[in-house]
């Protein structure tokens, strides 16, 4: 427990310092103990620290300005998360620690016959973030790719790999056979297959057993998910190796289609 007269016995800048070693949650835990505490806790040089070190660089990128008169304000704007980079991804904040995450739409991604009509549409939907998904119209090889750099990720800090997506009403061939999912770094490969569609036993299956089996299930934003691996950032933030995630089905043949897919998000994992 906090003593707030040890505290009030110390000089400002020394409490700053204190606090920009710990995380977010402990700051404004410490801003509760004391109206003084309220107020240095508040500061700006405490949550500069607290904000990822590129944070001017990801601002300027937002698709809309941010209003913020503090840097408290925009750590708060930066956890609800900003559309970047034209739109085609978003960005936050983990508001317990200040670790970042992005989700990477689909235009994002590269999609086998992506540009060809015959095997994908490319539409607006009301609940995706972005403003166009991919549909899946019929395809016999469905693969999926991302390449994306560490240097984006806070440093030493793990993160799982997310595809998400829902399986449209018309939907046909996806659980015929699992797919391959993988994260490669290097001459590092994490490989795992998971299933598309699990629709006729996901009422069975408890949500933590269908994250532990690889198979769809429902995020809070309505869309669902699948964990595609896992990948440590142990390096600088600076650091720029590249890594590669991939989707695929090509073993089977099987005619497919009715696969939606909004992105691919990259998050702290716990």
């Amino acid at each position: 427990m906090v003593r707030e007269d040890v505290f009030n016995e110390l000089p400002e800048d020394c409490i700053s310092s204190i606090l920009s070693l710990t995380s977010p949650m402990d700051t404004i835990s410490f801003s509760l103990v004391s109206s003084f505490l309220r107020l240095v806790a508040a500061s700006d040089f405490v949550w500069e620290t607290l904000l990822p070190s590129d944070y001017n660089k990801i601002i300027d990128k937002s698709v809309i300005p941010l209003n913020y008169s503090s840097k408290k304000e925009l750590f708060i704007c930066l956890c609800n998360s900003i559309l970047i980079d034209g739109g085609n991804k978003s960005f936050a904040i983990e508001k317990s620690s200040g670790k970042k995450s992005y989700i990477f739409s689909a235009e994002e991604l590269s999609l086998l016959y992506g540009e060809e009509p015959d095997h994908w549409t490319w539409k607006s939907v009301p609940e995706s973030r972005f403003s166009k998904v991919a549909e899946l119209k019929v395809i016999c090889k469905l693969k999926v790719k991302a390449k994306l750099r560490k240097s984006m990720l806070s440093a030493n800090t793990n993160y799982g790999i997310y595809f998400i997506m829902k399986i449209s009403d018309r939907a046909f061939g996806l659980s015929s056979v699992p797919v391959e999912t993988s994260v490669e770094i290097g001459n590092r490969k994490d490989v795992h297959t998971a299933t598309l569609d699990h629709r006729n036993g996901e009422k069975d299956m408890p949500e933590e057993k269908q994250r532990y089996q690889r198979v769809p299930y429902k995020r809070e934003d309505g869309w669902m998910e699948i964990e595609l691996g896992e990948l440590f950032n142990g390096g600088d933030e600076d650091e720029d190796e590249e890594f590669t995630v991939r989707l695929k089905e090509v073993k089977g043949f099987h005619v497919k289609g009715g696969l939606v897919i909004e992105g691919i998000e990259v998050r702290p994992k716990h």
